[in-house]
């Protein structure tokens, strides 16, 4: 099975939370771990269910074949060893594999899987882990219609007995199935997106139900031979930053931030984290000895922009080249303003319900109902002054503001930091600018 494309996203899941900054055993953040994909053994009242169900839809060709892995961590307590180290709960990584023709002539397989427990000695510490049953169950449905679409179901479940539902969370997850993901390939077909099918499959996609994990599309944009299904909502096609250095246990979070928090730890701090965990010990090591180069990488990117213009601006048609618009100033990126002269924040105007809107204009917010943060509900009705109009490469128009109520307005002012809405969220306060 060749699930390459997809480690690095499948890693990253994983290890998702496994350990926070700052990556002591002592800390509070790390009191209560394991979040994510959490399969609980059957019967517990931790609140984490006992299973996880993928279904997702296949476009089947010729011979088609699904090969598929459930990833998980196995949670194990390692004995305190050495003067800082401390008892502490390690996972450890296992994997199932199964593979299952879509073809018709199977109705399914199931795939039980054991992880022995009991103590083990490695590179002399003792490790200490619980024996964990599970079961794979894969089955495949063919749906009437022209387009030869399967639908793949795929059940991954903890099996584990004995559990006491009244024991403690720490022990229940030692008897769990951690970060349970699941990688599925198929040879001889094409997957459908589950997130943006196109129109012919709308119908087919909406008859799948998922529980407790998330399937979507990986691997090179446009490829529809991989998926993974997480128990982390991802978008298809998902990618962790290429300028992260190294796994920092939370690829969700901002690299920089977390490497220069990293770099300032105390002595004391930096052995108490390498005493926690192998995996803590490499981050606060890699943090330290990170050269400058690879530090500056973090500190941001611009993507998306290959073959974009300025809208109307000098020179703009489809042969620019990603930081140049032909005609421009020499070494001058296309996004900067002096980029086209028509365009100037502090003068351009834009027109808003009851009059035109320029810096300096006062307004009356109206935030309209298309927006995502509950927070703008607060800033209806409020007045404000215009900072600046400004437009963004699609043609839009915003108008940047600050809170006329606001006591940090000209703090705010200072950075460049402002709300921004479009002009059909404002509209004219005493007639006028």
């Amino acid at each position: 099975m060749t699930f390459d494309r997809a480690r690095h996203v499948a890693d990253a899941v994983l290890f998702e939370g496994y350990l926070l900054y700052p990556y002591r055993a002592s800390a509070v953040k790390n009191q209560v771990r394991w979040q994510f994909g959490v399969l609980a053994p059957p019967g517990a009242r931790s609140g984490e269910p006992a299973y996880a169900t993928t279904e997702c839809l296949v476009e089947t060709g010729t011979d088609p074949v699904l090969d598929l892995r459930v990833r998980f961590l196995r949670v194990r307590t390692r004995a305190a060893t050495g003067e800082d180290a401390r008892a502490w709960d390690e996972g450890a990584t296992h994997e199932v594999d199964a593979s299952v023709p879509l073809d018709g002539g199977e109705d399914g397989r199931e795939v039980p899987f054991t992880v022995p427990g009991g103590t083990t000695v490695e590179d002399g510490v003792t490790y200490t882990g619980n024996r964990v049953d599970g079961l794979v169950t894969v089955a495949a449905e063919p749906l009437p219609g022209p387009y030869g679409l399967v639908r793949v179901n795929v059940r991954v479940a903890n099996r584990t007995a004995g559990h006491d539902p009244e024991s403690s969370r720490d022990e229940m997850l030692r008897s769990s199935m951690v970060a349970t993901h699941t990688l599925l390939r198929v040879s001889g077909g094409a997957f459908v997106s589950l997130l943006e099918p196109p129109e012919w499959a709308a119908s087919a996609v909406a008859t799948c139900r998922n529980e407790h994990t998330w399937p979507v599309l990986v691997g090179e944009p446009g490829s529809r031979d991989l998926m993974l299904s997480s128990p982390i909502i991802l978008y298809d096609y998902p990618e962790v930053a290429p300028e992260s250095p190294a796994d920092l246990c939370d690829a969700t979070e901002i690299d920089e931030i977390l490497t220069l928090r990293t770099m300032a730890l105390t002595d004391d701090e930096r052995r108490a984290a390498r005493a926690t965990d192998p995996r803590a010990a490499r981050i606060v090591d890699g943090a330290a000895a990170m050269p400058p180069e690879m530090l500056d990488r973090l500190h941001g990117a611009l993507r998306y922009l290959d073959g974009a213009v300025t809208p109307g601006g000098p020179g703009a048609h489809a042969g620019a080249g990603p930081d140049q618009v032909p005609g421009g100033a020499p070494d001058v990126p296309w996004w900067d303003p002096g980029q086209d002269a028509a365009v100037d924040p502090d003068t351009d105007t834009v027109a808003v319900p009851g009059g035109t809107a320029a810096k300096g204009s006062r307004v009356l917010l109206r935030p309209g109902r298309q927006r995502a943060d509950a927070q703008d509900m607060f800033l209806r009705g409020r007045t404000a002054t215009v900072a600046g109009v400004f437009h963004d490469v699609d043609g839009g128009s915003y108008l940047a503001v600050t809170l006329d109520d606001d006591l940090g307005a000209d703090l705010h002012q200072w950075h460049g930091r402002y709300l921004y809405f479009t002009p059909d969220e404002v509209e004219m306060h005493g007639g006028g600018a």
